[in-house]
């Protein structure tokens, strides 16, 4: 099992080396979205669905909120639970 402590390293790292080092994400839900995706859909789900969360939400603004409301949207999703 992964130490939370090495995603969290890694998280600040690449966070540096993309340029937004005052970005914090939340890790627990990135991986929970993942973790729906992998299993609802398919496991190559997991980076698109992340990723494609992550666009959606900073073209709406980046918000906290922003990113809550859109990875609800997408686990419903992928556990069938919404419309497409």
């Amino acid at each position: 099992m992964t130490d939370p402590s090495d995603l969290e390293d890694w998280a600040r790292r690449l966070t540096e080396a993309l340029g937004i080092p005052d970005l914090d994400p939340d890790i627990a839900l990135i991986l929970d979205v993942a973790r729906d995706a992998a299993h609802g859909v398919a496991r190559p789900a997991a980076p698109l669905t992340t990723f494609l969360v992550g666009y959606a939400a900073g073209r709406a603004g980046g918000s906290q909120s922003d990113i809550e409301t859109l990875s609800r949207t997408a686990s419903a999703l992928a556990a069938g639970d919404a419309t497409e």
